[in-house]
């Protein structure tokens, strides 16, 4: 289903597809399939990554993507994968199952700190973007990396704010903007935000969109925080348009000294 564009001079771009908004959830830990509708209902994101390998592909009444369907944008994802074989693998069920040849690709490199694997996925990323994929690799805050990336193709890239349900935000604020500055294709930051002020920060700082997923669904209300996520991603964005003042070691007046009463 279509819908419309929030602000049609500044929407988000990615590969041929244009995004209604600039925030993206996930799906995966939500107490029921009710709270993640309305968590969706109040964050309208653009786009929903769905996890292939932990989902049934069968949309059958009552299923979640038969739930998903014609409603909202499915970004299928390969969570869980750990080999560039099996990513493949997942990404080509994906798009057989959901007639979509977009891809988050997410190869763990580390299970205990679910951090990526750089080496697995720029080979991953280059085998699929010749196999007629659009790739959003997941990766470390790693600015060559991110940089290689888009040179194998991929349509946007999304590093790590910090480890995946950590509910750190941005623990380095300075690669994020680096890599937001030299990147030639959008920048999504995903995994670590806890609130919608870690949202806004990760837009101050140039990104092109947020995901979030964990800080939604554990929230103890989700569809409160969906709209906070919303709204603190518009905030940021109008904020990094606007542009901030710069820091100053000490204070600077607002008003002038000169005509005060009394002098």
């Amino acid at each position: 289903m279509d819908r419309p564009i929030e602000n049609a001079t500044d929407a988000l771009v990615i590969a041929d597809k244009t995004l209604p908004s600039r925030l993206m959830m996930g799906s995966a830990g939500y107490p029921n399939q009710r709270v993640l509708l309305d968590a969706l209902d109040a964050g309208d994101p653009g786009m929903v990554t769905v996890a292939i390998r932990r989902v049934s592909l069968e949309a059958y009444a009552g299923s979640l993507l038969d739930a998903l369907a014609g409603r909202w944008a499915l970004l299928p994802n390969t969570a869980g994968c750990a080999t560039v074989r099996d990513a493949i693998l997942t990404a080509e069920l994906a798009r057989a199952a959901l007639e979509t040849n977009w891809i988050k690709l997410e190869l763990i490199g580390d299970f205990e700190t679910l951090y990526p694997d750089g080496p697995a996925l720029l080979e991953a990323t280059t085998a699929l973007v010749a196999a007629g994929f659009v790739v959003l690799p997941y990766c470390g805050d790693d600015p060559i990396l991110c940089r290689r990336l888009a040179d194998a193709g991929a349509a946007a890239v999304m590093p790590l704010g910090s480890p995946i349900g950590s509910g750190q935000g941005v623990l380095n604020p300075y690669t994020i903007e680096l890599i937001c500055s030299r990147s030639s294709v959008p920048v999504i930051l995903d995994a670590g935000i806890g609130t919608a002020s870690d949202a806004a920060l990760a837009m101050e700082l140039g990104c092109a969109g947020v995901l979030v997923n964990s800080a939604i669904a554990g929230a103890r209300g989700p569809a409160g925080m969906a709209a906070a996520m919303r709204d603190g991603v518009k905030a940021g964005r109008a904020a990094r348009s606007a542009g901030r003042i710069p820091k100053r070691r000490y204070a600077e007046a607002s008003s002038p000294r000169l005509g005060l009463v009394g002098s």
